[in-house]
């Protein structure tokens, strides 16, 4: 088969798929990192892999229409929807498998299967994970993500916010930093009173609520948060179990104490239980399908929830 990679890293996948694709083969790997790139390609050379090729390119921009059609394309790195080229250049009935976003703000993805037929997407699958965010030039800081960042500090310490309503913030950013700043200065905390968080399964359930007010943070370097904020109030819970809000009565903290409660209630979802659909998404510079997950309840014959 003729593969596509897109994420070179330190060639290690290139030589396992040059192994899956066997000696008549074709595997193309793709890296905005030059860096990274003439490693990867010195050391298959050093190693007598002849069935890669390693570029330097930005794979989201346009794909790799120079050694199409693909029938296998895999992603080492999260772009912000299935890019068309992608599409484009897959063989009819070729596979697809790729970290998506399925919310406005950094890693809420899932990692999609795609099969490609008549040249339409359809998703065959989901599965718990996600990879960095794609970008046009290598990053140098891999605690922050490439995307959907609203506000950072940087002094005293590093710490980020990403809202989903941020079309309807000012040119200033107010409402992202003022409720960054009330996540971490004289904050409200109190521990979560349930088991300890599975985060995949409550930052998938948050997902697919598409509330407008969904927001992820950086209180600290490795430590995520999520939750709910509006231009004048802010809650959300982090990995390790602490809540934080501006205030103990914060409508953001009801609202966040709802949503824990309705996911506690579903009985904490996998991700690969979800109904995955792909919508077209068309605008300059960004064409393609987003990803979203719906999570439909479903009873037992005794009526009892089952997910």
């Amino acid at each position: 088969m003729n593969v596509l990679e897109v994420g070179t890293g330190s060639g290690y996948s290139g030589a396992l798929l040059a192994q899956l694709v066997g000696p008549a083969g074709r595997v193309t790997s793709l890296d905005v990192n030059s860096y990274l790139v003439q490693w990867a390609n010195l050391i298959h050379h050093e190693r007598g892999v002849r069935t890669v090729r390693c570029h330097i390119a930005d794979a989201t921009a346009g794909g790799f229409p120079e050694r199409a059609p693909y029938d296998r394309m895999v992603a080492w790195c999260t772009p912000p929807l299935l890019p068309s080229s992608w599409v484009d250049q897959v063989t009819d009935g070729g596979l697809i498998v790729v970290p998506l976003p399925i919310a406005a703000v950094p890693h809420m993805t899932v990692v999609a299967a795609i099969r490609v037929t008549g040249g339409e997407p359809v998703v065959e699958a989901v599965a718990t994970g996600g990879y960095i965010e794609t970008t046009t030039s290598p990053k140098t800081d891999l605690d922050l993500p490439g995307r959907w960042v609203d506000w950072e500090n940087r002094v005293p310490a590093p710490s980020w916010i990403s809202i989903t309503w941020r079309g309807q913030d000012d040119h200033l950013h107010t409402g992202a930093r003022t409720a960054l700043n009330q996540l971490l200065k004289d904050a409200h905390t109190e521990p979560y009173g349930g088991p300890d968080i599975d985060w995949h399964s409550w930052r998938t359930f948050a997902a697919s609520l598409t509330n407008p007010q969904l927001t992820q943070a950086g209180l600290r370097p490795k430590l995520r948060a999520l939750g709910h904020t509006t231009a004048t109030t802010a809650a959300v819970i982090q990995q390790d179990g602490t809540i934080r809000a501006d205030h103990p009565d914060s409508p953001s903290l009801a609202a966040l104490r709802g949503w824990l409660t309705a996911w506690e209630n579903a009985g904490r979802p996998a991700p690969e239980t979800y109904t995955p659909a792909l919508t077209r998404h068309d605008e300059s510079g960004l064409t393609g399908w987003s990803l979203s997950l719906t999570y439909t309840e479903t009873c037992d014959a005794n009526g009892r929830s089952r997910g």
